[in-house]
């Protein structure tokens, strides 16, 4: 089994943000808020490609795009086209993400909700998928992956994943091509969100903390089930460790990962027939990754094929 790591939307090595907002209030009140809003976004653009180049000369093959690439687009009445405004900027992301063979993806904040029964965050939510498939577009990412969690629990488990249902039928196809689910941490657990994405024939992305803190029960007998999810592309996974054993905190991201339970995971799951991508969701970012592999090197045979890409078998 081939594994590449990643991390998500921001460096803890570089002093630059590519996520930084133009509040609405301000956006509303200021003169030149246009100039502004458009300063704004040149430098976080400017900021990602700076990004994605430290991440390329370091073998960083995957990585996530921050949601707040460009604020504000989302709100109601906003139509300012910033899916050609921009394509200077854009065209040398492209170069570097296609030179890297870099894997890109996006994962909407929690207010992309679904199966909401709220009329208005439905809406709300629609026009942010749109937005995260137009950046992907403009940005020339063929497999375009937006990763969503079922959502709302409203009128209980069954109803509310019929509702994710019934919504995700209405999409436009080009949306639906582009979605993933991931299994949460409090309400829909490994096997509802399994059973979901095979009644839809959407890919799963398994989140292993999620599903310690929402389990109860071994995963490893789902994990081919959900590995075939993906079809012909490669399947992602998830993987984080507690900021603390104290129940308040459990859910929480740790600063970094615990490379025993991380290798444990793999040694469970390397005689499967698929490689995969792991996503380390730690709050020390590529820090996090970083350390890992160090300790991986110490305490594994696993062959590296570069800074973090490794075969174990």
């Amino acid at each position: 089994m081939k594994i590449r790591l990643g991390y998500a939307c921001l460096s803890k090595t570089l002093p630059i943000t590519s996520s930084t907002p133009y509040p609405l209030s301000k956006f509303k009140t200021d003169i030149d808020a246009f100039e502004k809003w458009k300063n704004i976004v040149h430098s976080n653009l400017m900021h990602l490609e700076e990004i994605l180049r430290y991440n390329a000369k370091n073998n960083i093959h995957v990585f996530r795009l921050s949601s707040a690439l460009i604020p504000l687009v989302t709100t109601e009445n906003f139509d300012f086209n910033y899916t050609t405004a921009f394509h200077l900027e854009y065209e040398k992301i492209i170069k570097i993400i296609k030179e890297n063979k870099m894997r890109i993806s996006f994962h909407p904040d929690q207010y992309t909700i679904l199966n909401s029964t709220r009329k208005e965050v439905l809406t709300s939510t629609i026009k942010s998928l749109e937005y995260h498939y137009n950046l992907l577009d403009m940005l020339s990412i063929q497999e375009k992956l937006i990763l969503l969690h079922i959502g709302s629990s409203t009128f209980g488990k069954e109803n509310s994943m019929t509702r994710f249902a019934n919504q995700f039928y209405a999409l436009d196809e080009k949306l639906r091509k582009c979605i993933a689910i991931e299994n949460d941490d409090k309400l829909f657990n490994v096997i509802d969100t399994l059973s979901l994405c095979q009644k839809l024939n959407t890919p799963m992305v398994l989140d292993y903390h999620h599903h310690i803190c929402n389990g109860g029960f071994s995963v490893f007998p789902y994990i081919e089930e959900i590995f075939r999810t993906w079809k012909n592309q490669i399947p992602k996974v998830h993987f984080s460790s507690p900021k603390s054993k104290l129940k308040k905190e459990f859910r929480s991201h740790h600063d970094y990962i615990d490379s025993d339970t991380f290798i444990f995971f793999i040694e469970q799951i390397k005689h499967l027939p698929y490689d995969i991508d792991i996503m380390i969701e730690a709050k020390a970012k590529e820090e996090a990754l970083f350390r890992l592999i160090r300790e991986l090197k110490y305490k594994t045979n696993y062959e590296f094929l570069d800074e973090t890409t490794f075969i174990a078998t």
